[in-house]
């Protein structure tokens, strides 16, 4: 007897032929009650989820975090004490482009973190530039769309997106990062990762601080130039994802050291500029890294959809000793990413393998739904309060949750104007401070192409004044270089590298 197991359907009774349908006759039709060829197809026809509307293209890897550093005056979260290691899931992707783009468009990086950590998972969601394009989530939808698709000939368009950052001046400080030499990675192993947004931070004692978390590869940075990028996207597509894969396959396993920048909680209150403002960085002058541990990759997922695909990540999964800030995208985030899944994966997509917590059980009052799995014995309570035995919350987490939100004078001043909070100064200091002559070059040659592909005349000077806004040189030779040169006809895509004039 054969040792190959038989062919079941999905609910394990043995099938007969995975060649043929049932049919009346050796030619007739194909009979309606043949359910295993019904089941086929439907399940076939299910395989998708929806893609994420953002972020869709990417990969991903298991590894660990281990705390190597005493932080603890800072927070009581579990995972960041002395010695404790704690199972982690990675992924990483692109920003724009949909699951089929190319890995070397000109875009921001994706760098999605899910702490496995015994108080319950901790998702950390930022990507390889410590800020971004927009400081309020109210633009996010506008935002995302001026950098897809037209509604009418459904191609990309360099007018779409320089249109809305013309007049979005806030994004000039991630714009200048995108149109950088860091703009287009050589691979996910060989960039850095950031929170991006500003967290708080609470000790055992209930002192709050505010934090960054910065990821800085071991591997060291290496990018891609427009012309390498241009060629692999036609050659290999899904170079990053093959290159994390082989990587951890051949047991080269990427690592990244964790900093973070830590200010005083009242700090927030008189700085020189907003410090919840994604838009800005707190210059290191002021806020030294402070190194906390590091992350390893070093398992790769058995399976793709699973566990990569259908991995949700949302920055309302907080733990004990980290809580939010006053970053108005954060906030908006915090609704939006649970959301999100809700509609992807469904309802209880925190019960899928990937997402359930690997080291804290689940006491909650959730219920039903569809594709519910997990549920609470007959005898425990489905409500609360209760007096039968049932979970309750805790005082301390409840007190932790108030924070920065009852704290009128906080949120006041946050809301307001401090000395520096323009937006092209911190844009302009990355230009001229951080680039050194090449870099600057290549930066021009990269907004030349880019601005180059414009075509309403309006939309172009604008987009000149803004880059003369953030350095009046830089504008001067962007202008120059534009000077009687036609709009480019391209078809690639706004976040991809445009050819240079």
């Amino acid at each position: 007897m054969s040792n190959v197991p038989p062919t079941t359907t999905n609910s394990g009774a043995p099938v007969a032929s995975d060649a043929h349908s049932q049919t009346v006759g050796a030619d007739g039709p194909i009979v309606l009650h043949d359910h295993y060829l019904v089941e086929k197809l439907a399940q076939f026809n299910r395989e998708r989820v929806p893609e994420r509307v953002v972020h869709a293209k990417g990969g991903g890897a298991f590894g660990t975090f281990t705390t190597t550093e005493d932080v603890s005056r800072y927070t009581r979260a579990a995972l960041f004490q002395p010695g404790v290691t704690t199972e982690v899931l990675q992924r990483f992707s692109t920003v724009a482009g949909e699951q089929g783009s190319p890995d070397t468009w000109r875009d921001p990086r994706g760098f999605a973190l899910k702490f496995y950590t015994t108080e319950g998972n901790y998702d950390l969601v930022g990507n390889n530039t410590p800020v971004f394009f927009i400081r309020d989530g109210i633009k996010f939808p506008d935002f995302i769309h001026s950098q897809k698709r037209l509604p009418g000939s459904h191609l990309r368009d360099n007018d779409m997106q320089w249109d809305f950052w013309s007049l979005s001046p806030e994004s000039a400080h991630q714009v200048t990062w995108l149109m950088g030499d860091r703009g287009i990675p050589a691979s996910w192993r060989h960039m850095d990762g950031f929170g991006s947004h500003t967290y708080q931070w609470i000790n055992a004692e209930g002192e709050r601080f505010w934090v960054k978390y910065h990821f800085i590869t071991d591997q060291g940075i290496k990018n891609f130039s427009n012309d390498e990028a241009a060629q692999l996207a036609g050659s290999d597509a899904d170079v990053h994802i093959r290159d994390l894969y082989e990587a951890i396959e051949g047991g080269d396993f990427p690592s990244w050291t964790l900093s973070v920048q830590v200010m005083p909680y009242e700090d927030a209150k008189s700085y020189r500029f907003n410090p919840f403002d994604l838009t800005k960085v707190w210059p290191h002058a002021d806020y030294p890294l402070i190194k906390v541990g590091t992350l390893e990759l070093n398992r790769n997922p058995e399976n793709y959809f699973a566990e990569i695909e259908q991995a949700t990540f949302a920055p309302s999964n907080f733990v004990p000793g980290i809580a939010a800030s006053p970053d108005k995208m954060l906030l908006a985030r915090i609704f939006s990413y649970a959301d999100a899944h809700r509609y992807r994966v469904g309802t209880n997509h925190a019960q899928l393998p990937v997402n359930a917590p690997h080291a804290a059980p689940v006491h909650s009052y959730s219920q039903d739904g569809a594709m519910r799995t997990g549920f609470n014995s007959a005898s425990t309570p489905v409500y609360a309060p209760n007096s039968v035995g049932g979970p309750a919350a805790h005082a301390d987490v409840a007190a932790e949750s108030r924070g920065w939100e009852s704290d009128g004078d906080l949120v006041r001043t946050a809301a307001t104007l401090h000395a520096e909070d323009d937006d092209f100064g911190q844009a302009g200091t990355l230009y001229r401070d951080v680039f050194d002559d090449a870099a600057r070059a290549r930066f021009l040659e990269t907004i030349t192409g880019h601005v180059g592909g414009v075509k309403n005349e309006a939309i172009r000077e604008r987009a000149i004044q803004y880059w003369t806004n953030v350095d009046a040189s830089l504008g001067s030779a962007l202008r120059a270089n534009l000077a009687g040169v036609a709009p480019i006809e391209t078809g690639t895509p706004a976040t991809a590298t445009v050819p240079a004039v």
